[in-house]
């Protein structure tokens, strides 16, 4: 007998980070780079009120959230697009833009998801090397040729939390021949207060060849919810809204974001909340000979070359105290767990049992 046989993909499966260990149901989740605050009491609020028109098809173009989008960030909203996870903006591109034979540039350990929605659509993928796990201009620079039609990026870059300058990315953008699409993933811009880092939203808001990316995953604490949305030229995102499904975005997601974006002062909080435990926990690693950097989002990620146990012994050692890291093996990062900024509780118990496993 012939049955339907699905074409075959030549893909890695994404490997999200682990809720759960066999021997503990609800442990101490610190493997996904979800927020430590969860999500604004007005978000909430706004779910209460919306539940009841569940039985009702939401906007099939996102409308009001892309005027509080628009508002809060003094951009045009017929240049904004809303999807479910910024990563359904990331395949919306790929479907856009790619045809097989096409090449398309990721770091060596940017975000995996860009690679991933890059090859299902038949792109031919270039790693750019990294150095100290940091991307490189002239690495990117380096694997252009006349195949190259999209380049990603995320500006901080998770899983490495390293991030190049405004300077840098200008750059990089002026060097790239004008008809390669720049794809800037703004996810975890909130969290990076340095005087050489602008988000990609503000360095290219006004060019016609950059498509920023952003989330409401991280410093918003809808990760449950799947919400995200680029910004591009009109050309691109008007292209975009031929190809999308309608009604993308659930009613919740809809109602929940554009009540979040609005919230200031709860988007403050997380933000003062991170930046107190990143500055904690840096130095704890740092006492306990865990190699990392100064936190530039809501994670470290860490190195254990200079302990007396490795990743994997570590891994085991806080998963039996109920804690969850997330592992580098899909990103070929060697010997390194990454690890999530809590809340106070589970900072706390973090510091705690990593001080013990490493005494």
């Amino acid at each position: 007998m012939s049955l339907p046989k699905p074409r075959k993909i030549n893909v890695e499966r994404y490997i999200g980070g682990l809720s759960k260990v066999k021997k503990n149901n609800h442990p101490i989740k610190l493997s996904a780079n979800e927020s430590a605050l969860g999500p604004s009491p007005k978000a909430i609020k706004a779910l209460e009120i919306d539940k009841k028109k569940v039985s009702k098809y939401p906007e099939s173009d996102s409308n009001l959230l892309r005027q509080a989008i628009s508002k809060k960030f003094n951009i045009d909203p017929g240049r904004i697009i809303c999807g479910s996870g910024s990563d359904q903006i990331f395949d919306l591109t790929c479907k856009l833009f790619l045809e097989s034979g096409d090449e398309v540039i990721v770091t060596e350990f940017g975000f995996i998801m860009h690679r991933i929605y890059a090859a299902i659509h038949g792109a031919k993928i270039l790693l750019a090397k990294e150095k100290n796990y940091k991307a490189s201009v002239d690495e990117i620079l380096a694997k252009v040729n006349e195949k190259t039609k999209i380049v990603f990026i995320a500006n901080p870059n998770n899983p490495t939390g390293t991030y190049l300058s405004k300077s840098e990315m200008v750059d990089l953008r002026n060097k790239l021949r004008s008809n390669i699409l720049l794809v800037v993933d703004d996810a975890y811009f909130e969290f990076l207060n340095k005087d050489d880092f602008s988000s990609g939203l503000d360095l290219f808001k006004d060019s016609a060849n950059v498509l920023v990316t952003r989330t409401f995953s991280k410093i918003y604490g809808l990760a449950g919810l799947r919400l995200g949305w680029g910004y591009a030229s009109k050309e691109i995102i008007d292209a975009m809204y031929q190809i999308k499904p309608p009604f993308n975005v659930n009613r919740a997601a809809l109602a929940a974001g554009a009540e979040a974006i609005k919230d200031d002062e709860w988007i403050n909080k997380a933000i003062k909340h991170n930046m107190l435990w990143a500055d904690k926990i840096f130095s704890i690693l740092k006492k306990n000979e865990i190699i990392t950097n100064n936190a530039s989002a809501n994670f470290f990620l860490m190195n254990f070359d200079k302990t007396k146990f490795n990743s994997e012994q570590v891994f085991e050692k806080l998963a039996n105290n109920s804690l969850l890291l997330r592992k580098m093996e899909q990103y070929k990062i060697p010997n390194s767990l990454r690890l999530t900024i809590g809340n106070e509780k589970e900072n706390k118990s973090f510091i705690k049992t990593i001080e013990s496993i490493l005494k």
